[in-house]
């Protein structure tokens, strides 16, 4: 998701690194490591759930919200 594979254009990995930004700003105790290692929406959620101590209904809803109108 965040973490970057190898051959993307560099609109997608000025796109991605923005989404990384962006996620920081939201969630501030997520690290550039702990984003880099993310994957997929299921990772983060999973993530967001354990650093936030939410339920995880409550974090899909607020992973879902924040990636509303975002191509990754």
């Amino acid at each position: 998701m965040f973490g970057f594979r190898g051959g993307e254009s560099e609109s997608t990995l000025a796109r991605l690194t923005g989404y990384r930004a962006d996620a920081q700003q939201k969630w501030p105790t997520l690290t550039y490591l702990d984003l880099s290692q993310i994957k997929n929406e299921a990772q983060l959620v999973s993530k967001i759930g354990e650093r936030y101590s939410l339920p995880p209904a409550q974090a899909q809803a607020d992973v879902t919200a924040w990636m509303a109108g975002k191509t990754f």
